[in-house]
């Protein structure tokens, strides 16, 4: 491999505590009870929609979507590195993959303006300079699109590109591109049944393991 291409969000950083607790302040605001992590943790690889859903349950209905989906995006933008860091042996493999000239970049789902925000915030992603939002192309995963973008910023053949991810759509999007797909099991996966079931080149426990991939 020449290059190492990761998703973001439960994959290289914990973002779990940053967007529930803008999620609780939402419910807050509405008049409902706050929910725990053990709750909002399984959704936060699917978005904003997702999270509303597990902490508004049935209730969900009676409210205006759109509105309470801003109110979320509003709370977590002023506050999106307060408890967010890089999941432990990140920081190593990046260090590593770029003492060994590997390339490195980041596709994401996540809009610009909240992924550079916060991938500024965070010392161990300084040195990535590829970086793909969800909002770069006008298709974001599982479209292989954004992957191919990256791997064409980076200069390598997609054939010769490691994708680590931690969502169904991201080893849908690596399959699609044509290159290795890995599933971080470390990351936001529903279960460790569902993750096996994605058909992933690779499963991995540890960030680290990466480096005998490449």
């Amino acid at each position: 491999m020449k290059a190492v291409i990761f998703d973001l969000d439960g994959t290289l950083l914990d973002t779990t505590d940053d967007l529930g607790a803008a999620l609780n302040f939402v419910l807050d605001k509405n008049g409902l009870e706050p929910v725990s992590r053990e709750v909002y943790s399984p959704a936060i690889s699917d978005g904003v929609k997702a999270l509303l859903e597990v902490g508004f349950g049935p209730r969900l209905a009676e409210f205006d979507i759109a509105h309470l989906r801003q109110d979320v995006l509003d709370y977590y933008e002023a506050n999106i590195a307060v408890h967010t860091g890089c999941f432990e042996s990140v920081p190593e493999l990046i260090r590593s993959l770029i003492a060994q000239g590997i390339k490195v970049g980041i596709m994401t789902n996540k809009p610009t303006f909240l992924t550079l925000p916060l991938v500024k915030q965070i010392s161990a992603l300084e040195e990535i300079d590829v970086i793909v939002c969800g909002d770069t192309l006008d298709e974001a995963k599982p479209s292989p699109k954004p992957l191919l973008y990256a791997a064409e910023q980076l200069d390598i053949k997609s054939s010769e590109c490691l994708y680590v991810g931690d969502a169904q759509r991201d080893i849908q999007a690596a399959n699609a591109a044509g290159m290795t797909s890995a599933c971080a099991l470390w990351g936001y996966i529903p279960s460790l049944e569902a993750a096996y079931s994605w058909k992933a080149d690779l499963n991995l426990t540890n960030p680290l393991l990466v480096l005998d991939h490449i």
